[in-house]
């Protein structure tokens, strides 16, 4: 089944506009509670995950490259179906995420201690951020690609001694050598 450019677009963003408002029923701030939107928040403040993007970014980009080359591993499967895939899969993670039990988890497995959540404007940043990503690697080529996910991977890991592969590692199997390196000792 083809789906037009319009739809697809359509789809994309019922499903985005659909994410912030379970999030905001789930009891998410949609902004900082500071009060002020900047572009930026600092990973280690209490704006963190709070306002459009950080230094968690660049992990949901990487979402995106990933997203388009598993999808394209899915025999027949058109560009925009993909795409509406990696939404789907972005926003279920952004709700998870969001919940009491994975912000516990975090709290619990990793160095951020004073995490509470995103608000809904990082959240959907983050959906954005995914889309750039997915974008970026059906434009660029394979090779370039996996320079761009190793890249950031090792950008956030040497800024904020974190990133996708350490966060997905300290949620699954959390390392006390791992959490005390993060944390400066």
């Amino acid at each position: 089944m083809t789906l037009s450019r319009r739809n697809t677009f359509l789809i994309g963003l019922a499903l985005i506009v659909a994410t912030a408002l379970i999030e905001l029923a789930m009891g998410r701030e949609p902004i900082c509670k500071c009060g002020v939107v900047r572009f930026w928040g600092e990973a280690n403040s209490p704006e963190n995950s709070q306002q459009i993007a950080d230094w968690y970014t660049p992990s949901h980009i990487v979402h995106g490259l990933l997203f388009y080359a598993v999808s394209g591993l899915i025999p027949g499967l058109h560009l925009r179906w993909r795409l509406l895939l990696a939404i789907f899969v972005e926003v279920a993670w952004e709700i998870t995420e969001n919940s009491s039990w994975i912000i516990d988890r975090y709290r619990e497995a990793t160095i951020a201690l004073d995490y509470y959540g995103d608000s809904v404007l990082n959240s959907v940043s983050d959906v954005l951020a995914m889309l750039l990503g997915f974008w970026l690697a059906s434009r660029l080529p394979v090779w370039a690609s996996v320079l761009t996910v190793i890249g950031l991977e090792l950008l956030a890991l040497a800024v904020i001694r974190d990133n996708l592969t350490l966060n997905v590692l300290m949620l699954l199997h959390p390392l006390d050598s791992i959490r005390q390196w993060q944390s400066g000792g």
